[in-house]
């Protein structure tokens, strides 16, 4: 097959999240070391290949800057020792499943980072959720490291513990550590990424380990969203919507059903992808609903799916299933809202009572 030249459509909105993911990009850095840029250019590239050779087929070579935002996006939702090769599979899906089969850019149902996460999470569990790792702590933290697996011992904020990678018997990130093991990651640690430390649980010793690139840093997450909502290239109201559905039915699990097992909501807040999800994810302007109201109940219902997946799936996280599920449902709501609001319009105000008209008896002459 002849590959066109690729010719890249330029996208305003597109450069405006990706100069926007620059603040969690480089605290990713930071926390994990310069082997994140290898995971982000590895998804970019695959990404970039994907989109080219597919649109080289409809003879168009039509590269759009979106395929960047979905890669950057994908890559940063990953852990920060992932296997490169799972990195790849996972993009080549998200742009061929999630985009291109439905007919390129604009066209897609479904998110295409969401797409390819939930691809290799469900693909790789093990692989996934065991390539979480503490961060690096004090200046200047990752950028003198290439990744975490280059080192013997634990970073300098765990080394002080004596305990070798492998001698611990376990680790896991905070939204596991609390359900699983009943450990409470402190809150201004969730806001400003400095997430890793050895606890015990029953006599045992393992690692609390951050998440995902991208969801660590509270912090550059809004300083990311003050960006995109100051040059208007994201709806704010997607994003809090769903902040607002995920803390509602925090609160009502938590406070009115008295169920313990669910999180404070501040710990929601700021734990695992939430933030993640609402700033960068719902308000993706494809697979998200067209009217307003529809936006609304699109992002709570979002929010909502997020808590409950928290509290009753198998994975403590549950954010793309929730979003993937959202996408689901969002044409439809359009096609609902719609026509609820044109019967509205069509319905007058009053019904007034039309009166028969009298028929004259017919008069014999």
């Amino acid at each position: 097959m002849k590959l066109s030249k690729p010719v890249f459509l330029k996208q305003k909105n597109m450069i405006n999240v990706l100069y926007a993911l620059i603040p969690a990009t480089l605290c990713g850095i930071y926390f994990f070391g310069w082997r994140v840029l290898g995971v982000l250019a590895t998804a970019s590239v695959f990404g970039f290949l994907t989109e080219w050779i597919m649109q080289s087929r409809k003879n168009t070579g039509k590269v759009s800057y979106a395929v960047f935002v979905s890669s950057i996006l994908y890559g940063l939702s990953l852990p920060p020792t992932v296997p490169l090769w799972i990195c790849a599979v996972g993009i080549v899906v998200a742009i061929l499943f999630g985009k291109e089969v439905f007919g390129g850019f604009g066209k897609n149902v479904f998110n295409p980072a969401i797409v390819g996460r939930a691809f290799v999470y469900v693909s790789f569990p093990v692989e996934l959720t065991g390539k979480f790792v503490p961060v690096f702590s004090g200046f200047p933290g990752g950028f003198m490291h290439w990744s975490f697996h280059t080192l013997k011992a634990l970073p300098a904020n765990l080394s002080s513990k004596g305990l070798e990678v492998a001698d611990a018997l376990s680790a896991a990130t905070p939204m596991w550590t609390r359900r699983d093991f009943g450990f409470t990651t402190d809150l201004i640690n969730l806001i400003t990424g400095s997430i890793g430390q050895v606890f015990t649980f029953n006599g045992e010793s393992k690692i609390l380990t951050a998440g995902s690139i991208g969801e660590v840093s509270a912090v550059a997450l809004i300083i990311g969203a003050v960006y995109l909502f100051a040059t208007k290239t994201a709806l704010f109201r997607l994003t809090l919507a769903t902040i607002i559905g995920a803390l509602g039915l925090n609160v009502l699990l938590l406070y009115v059903f008295n169920i313990q097992d669910v999180p404070p909501p501040q710990f929601s807040f700021f734990s695992g992808g939430l933030l993640f999800c609402s700033i960068f994810m719902v308000t993706d302007p494809v697979s998200a609903p067209k009217v307003k109201l529809s936006q609304w109940i699109y992002g709570v219902f979002i929010g909502v799916m997020i808590v409950f997946f928290r509290y009753k799936s198998v994975f403590a996280g549950g954010v793309g299933f929730a979003v993937l599920l959202g996408n689901t449902i969002a044409p439809s709501l359009d096609l609902w809202i719609k026509r609820f609001q044109n019967r509205k319009k069509e319905s007058p105000g009053r019904k007034t009572i039309q009166q028969r008209p009298v028929i004259q008896p017919e008069v014999k002459s």
